[in-house]
């Protein structure tokens, strides 16, 4: 019988759209129907269970998932014991304090003795602890910002994208208690098969994020400017040098980090390099 690895997923929302973008550039496809919570890939000893967000760290704890993909936030909130295999560095947010917009705030001592509501306790009492501030932490779920609104709180510790809901609601960011990502997790002490299925989900993984942030580019340089544009290069090892038809003129191709793309693209030019082609990278294997 063929080994699978199953992985839970955020069944709905930005997580979920993000994770199935990566796994599909992965080249891992799913069976999913409208409405469907089990499904499993027609191309890779893969199946996935689709849930609450907040429920895939235990889920991967008792091992009813290897693996999952969850907010960094989330994973602290439960204090599961999972192994963090790869960040993913997409669904990124913030967990903030944030109070009403016309009160002054001159720092935490702002929150002594204050109400504060929340959906993650458990890191808000252990940063308040660290800070040494006593407040009266308050759960809830779900429109957490409505609270001082209400008269339920003084305040609120709440996950912030935008912070367009807080604006909406008539508050201000004061502080940051945490800044979150996704993260792919996995149980402890998985089986030989399905670590070796997990490296491969990672190794795939990297090879898509290496080849969105790097762009391929190739170029015509007279022969007596290659040198100065090789030492611009980064290239994975080497560029590549090819001869034209006009054998004063050779084409030059290497990878270059986005980041630096513009930075480089201006030296690359007044070194006299002509031409210049920027083609993105489908995969790039390391």
């Amino acid at each position: 019988m063929e080994t699978k690895i199953r992985i839970a997923l955020q069944k709905k929302g930005r997580l979920n759209d993000d994770s199935m973008k990566l796994l599909k550039e992965a080249g891992i496809k799913f069976n999913v129907g409208s409405g469907k919570l089990v499904a499993s890939s027609p191309n890779f000893p893969i199946e996935v269970l689709f849930l609450r967000d907040d429920d895939i760290p235990q889920t991967v704890a008792d091992k009813v998932a290897d693996i999952g993909i969850v907010g960094e936030n989330e994973m602290l909130e439960k204090g599961f014991d999972l192994n963090i295999s790869k960040r993913l560095g997409f669904s990124r947010c913030r967990l903030s304090l944030a109070i009403p917009k016309a009160d002054e705030y001159k720092g935490l001592d702002y929150f002594e003795g204050k109400k504060v509501a929340t959906s993650y306790p458990v890191i808000l009492k252990k940063y308040f602890a660290e800070q040494k501030i006593n407040a009266d932490i308050h759960e809830i779920t779900g429109s957490v910002e409505i609270a001082p609104g209400i008269g339920l709180a003084d305040g609120i510790c709440d996950i912030v994208s935008s912070g367009s809901t807080l604006v909406a609601n008539r508050l201000k960011e004061v502080d940051v208690v945490m800044e979150s990502e996704a993260l792919l997790v996995a149980a402890p002490e998985l089986s030989a098969e399905k670590q070796a299925l997990l490296d491969e989900i990672i190794f795939r993984i990297n090879s898509v994020k290496a080849a969105n942030s790097n762009k391929y580019i190739l170029m015509n340089v007279p022969n007596d400017k290659v040198n100065d544009i090789l030492e611009i290069l980064p290239g994975m090892k080497s560029p590549t040098v090819l001869p034209l038809a006009d054998d004063k003129w050779s084409s030059v191709h290497s990878v270059i980090q986005e980041k630096k793309f513009w930075e480089i693209i201006g030296q690359l030019r007044n070194k006299g390099a002509e031409g210049i082609l920027v083609i993105p990278i489908e995969k790039m294997i390391l």
